[in-house]
C-alpha cells in the first residue's frame, strides 16, 4: 500500500512538472497573455482539467515556484527550535538561496521570468496577490503563536518586513541579472545583500537613518509631539483612526 502511494505521488509529481515545463517553453515563445490553458494542455498532452487540477489559475502556473518557496519560509518560521526567532528561522532559509545563483543557468531562467512578468499586467498584480497571501499566512501564524489576534498589527508588521526581505531581494536579483550580472558576481551580491537586510530586522530600527545632520541656527524644529491644529488638518479630513476632524 506504501509502495502504491509512493507511486501515485511520484506520478502526480511528474505530472505537473510536465505541465510547468510546458507552460514555461509557450510563455517564453510567445508570452503569458498571447498563450491559452488549452494550449498548455495540448503540449503537456493532458486535458484542461488536469491543468487546472494541479494550478487553479492560469497565473499559477508562472507562480508555482515562488508559491512553494514561500510555503517553505513559513513553514522555517513554524518548525523552529526551542529559542529561536522568527526571523533567525526565516532568514536562514532565505540565506540559501543566494547559492542557487551562481550557475549561468540561472541568470537565463530569472532572465526568462522577469521579462515575462515585465511584459503582463496580469502577471504583475498575481505577483502582489500571493505576496499579500503568503504575507498575511504567516502573520497569522506569528499573531497565534504570541497569543495575539490574527489582526494584531505588530504581527502584521513582522510579517510584512520578513516577506518584505524575500521580495526585495527577488526584485534585486531579477534587476542585476537584468543589468547583465550573473555568476558568483551575482551570487555574492544577493547574499550580501540578503545578510544586511536580515541583520538589520534582528538589530531593530532604532538606530537605522538618523539625522546626524548638524542643526542649522534658526532652523525651526520639527516635533512629532504636534497637534491636530498644529499640523492645520483641514475640516473634514480623516484621521487615522478613520473619525473626521469635525466631530
Amino acid at each position: 500500500m506504501t509502495a502504491e502511494l509512493g507511486l501515485r505521488e511520484r506520478k502526480k509529481r511528474r505530472t505537473r512538472q510536465l505541465i510547468f515545463e510546458a507552460a514555461s517553453r509557450l510563455f517564453a515563445d510567445r508570452g503569458f497573455d498571447a498563450v491559452t490553458v488549452a494550449e498548455v494542455a495540448r503540449a503537456a498532452d493532458v486535458s484542461e482539467v488536469t491543468v487546472f487540477n494541479y494550478f487553479p489559475a492560469k497565473e499559477d502556473l508562472v507562480f508555482a515556484g515562488l508559491q512553494f518557496f514561500e510555503e517553505k519560509l513559513i513553514e522555517a518560521v513554524r518548525r523552529r527550535g526551542p529559542g529561536e526567532s522568527a526571523v533567525t528561522a526565516f532568514g536562514r532559509l532565505l540565506a540559501e538561496g543566494p547559492g542557487r545563483l551562481a550557475t549561468d543557468e540561472a541568470a537565463a531562467a530569472i532572465t526568462k521570468g522577469a521579462t515575462l512578468i515585465g511584459g503582463s499586467p496580469a502577471l504583475q498584480v498575481r505577483e502582489r496577490e500571493v505576496v499579500a497571501r503568503y504575507t498575511q499566512a504567516l502573520a497569522c501564524l506569528l499573531a497565534e503563536e504570541t497569543g495575539r489576534d490574527a489582526g494584531d498589527v505588530e504581527a502584521q508588521a513582522v510579517a510584512s518586513a520578513l516577506m518584505g526581505v524575500h521580495r526585495a531581494l527577488v526584485a534585486h536579483v531579477r534587476a542585476r541579472v537584468l543589468a547583465g550580472w550573473h555568476g558568483r558576481r551575482l551570487a555574492a551580491d544577493a547574499r550580501s545583500q540578503a545578510t544586511r537586510a536580515l541583520a538589520r530586522l534582528e538589530g531593530g530600527l532604532a538606530d537605522y537613518a538618523v539625522n546626524n545632520q548638524p542643526a542649522v541656527p534658526g532652523a525651526p524644529v520639527t516635533s512629532t509631539a504636534t497637534t491636530a491644529h498644529d499640523r492645520q488638518i483641514p475640516p473634514g479630513a480623516t484621521s487615522i483612526t478613520g473619525a473626521s476632524t469635525t466631530a
